[in-house]
């Protein structure tokens, strides 16, 4: 019986390193050169919930507690309504708005007898990050009752449909790549004006 030579032993040990060796290295290039998709990937996903839920809660605009009327403001960067975004019976004031490359939600919940919106502390959450629409892109468009499209300044009175368009970067710290996402809302619960 014999057993390998110390030469046969040193070409075994280079063969089994260099394989290991580049089954590494391709390990680390696969990581490497796909962690920018896996990430964004989750991030639109996000995103896409993020924009899915904010449409939702704008489908769901009615008059608040106070019996105001269900729309409070309306412009291409915001939009102010009541809603019960979070089914607990009872209406909040809610705002969606975009600053500094960021949209977010304001959401108030009334207070006092007879209730109101006045005084009471807003919360504040992020929705979206990396927002990036252009000045000729609004985040919000507004449509009446025949579908068509509402001219600055908007009468509130008359909203039927709300589009949301969100253009996002996932990474800023990347080449840009614009991803588009969008909803549209029917508001539900409003008896126009």
């Amino acid at each position: 019986m014999r057993g390998f030579t110390l030469t046969e032993t040193l070409v075994v040990i280079a063969i089994v390193s260099t394989a290991g060796l580049a089954l590494t290295t391709a390990l680390v290039d696969f990581y490497r050169q796909n962690a920018y998709l896996f990430e964004s990937t989750s991030a639109l996903e996000n995103s896409r919930r993020a924009l899915s839920t904010s449409v939702e809660n704008l489908r769901e605009a009615t008059y608040g507690e106070d019996g105001a009327y269900p729309l409070i403001a309306a412009a291409t960067s915001s939009v102010t309504f009541h809603a019960d975004i979070d089914a607990d019976n009872s209406v909040e004031r809610v705002r969606f708005f975009i600053s500094n490359g960021t949209f977010y939600r304001t959401t108030t919940n009334p207070g006092g007898n007879p209730p109101s919106y006045t005084g009471q502390t807003a919360a504040t959450s992020t929705v979206i990050a990396y927002v990036r629409n252009a000045t000729s892109t609004p985040f919000f468009r507004y449509f009446d009752a025949t579908g068509a499209e509402l001219a600055t300044p908007i009468d509130i009175g008359s909203v039927t449909q709300v589009l949301v368009r969100v253009d996002i970067d996932l990474n800023p710290n990347r080449a840009p790549e614009i991803f588009t996402l969008s909803g549209r809302a029917t508001l539900r619960n409003v008896v126009h004006q």
